[in-house]
């Protein structure tokens, strides 16, 4: 997961939405968003490592991890680090008592960033400095650097997705123009994490596609106060593969003990 924005109005009736993309080479192996066996989980899988990068629990718990980019802080035979995503998702820990454990634990992963939503705060933690962070009220964003560093698609994100908030203009078409789009910042706007300018030129856009690699999920998150809900859209080297939706119904925090609602892919579009 590589970019994620998002509008947080706590004690709102609408308190979270959030839009992201998940980059990845095209040949790591990995199942769209689905209700997970149990039925207490809705989120893509990493086939490969076997957590996920973005996901709901069946009490409206929500995280998303992003990776930090510096090939120089780069290590093999790490652990996983989507499975930080899925055990808070498990967890009746509050986010903050999560991030403790997480901390704890943290120089093991190589460097992320991690996104909870306990029901009550929004937080971020960064695993270079140790650090949580408490989400102000409002638009917020990560990429692969710390919460809030102003990449340029970072910027623009957060920015288009303010303007579509303040004309009362989300629904799920247009967000996901928003995350469709591939134009490249400036070369003297690029950020330098170490890599070639050229792929610098080509991470900068919000949605990626380049040989081999690109995004390969773009997500949209909603957290109200009676239902949680996640569409995804699922891409491969050749364009759009499928999309599919799902929810979990809430009462006071709780699941009402209803089923998640998968809808049909030809209806999202209209909502």
């Amino acid at each position: 997961m590589c970019l994620i924005a998002w509008n947080w109005q706590p004690g709102d009736q609408h308190e979270l939405l959030l839009v992201a993309n998940r980059d990845e080479l095209h040949a790591r192996p990995a199942e769209a968003a689905h209700v997970w066996e149990g039925g207490h989980i809705l989120a893509g899988k990493d086939l490969q490592g076997g957590g996920t990068w973005l996901g709901l629990s069946h009490s409206g718990r929500f995280a998303a991890l992003t990776n930090h980019r510096n090939p120089d802080l780069a290590r093999v035979g790490t652990p996983t680090r989507g499975q930080l995503v899925t055990g808070f998702l498990h967890s009746t820990l509050t986010g903050p008592e999560y991030l403790a454990h997480v901390a704890f634990d943290a120089g093991l992963y190589n460097p992320f960033n991690l996104l909870v939503f306990d029901g009550r705060q929004l937080l971020g933690f960064e695993s270079r400095h140790g650090r949580t962070r408490v989400m102000d009220r409002g638009l917020g964003a990560v990429s692969n650097a710390d919460f809030h560093t102003p990449w340029p698609k970072l910027v623009k994100l957060q920015a288009r997705l303010g303007e579509c908030v303040s004309a009362q203009d989300t629904g799920n078409r247009a967000l996901l123009a928003l995350l469709a789009d591939k134009a490249v910042a400036r070369d003297a706007d690029l950020p330098a994490t170490g890599l070639p300018l050229d792929r610098e030129r080509a991470l900068s856009a919000a949605f990626i596609a380049t040989p081999g690699y690109g995004t390969r999920a773009s997500s949209i998150v909603r957290v109200d106060r009676r239902r949680a809900g996640l569409l995804e859209a699922s891409f491969d080297d050749a364009g759009r593969t499928g999309m599919c939706s799902g929810s979990f119904p809430l009462q006071g925090g709780k699941p009402s003990g209803e089923t998640s609602n998968l809808t049909p892919p030809s209806t999202l579009l209209h909502q």
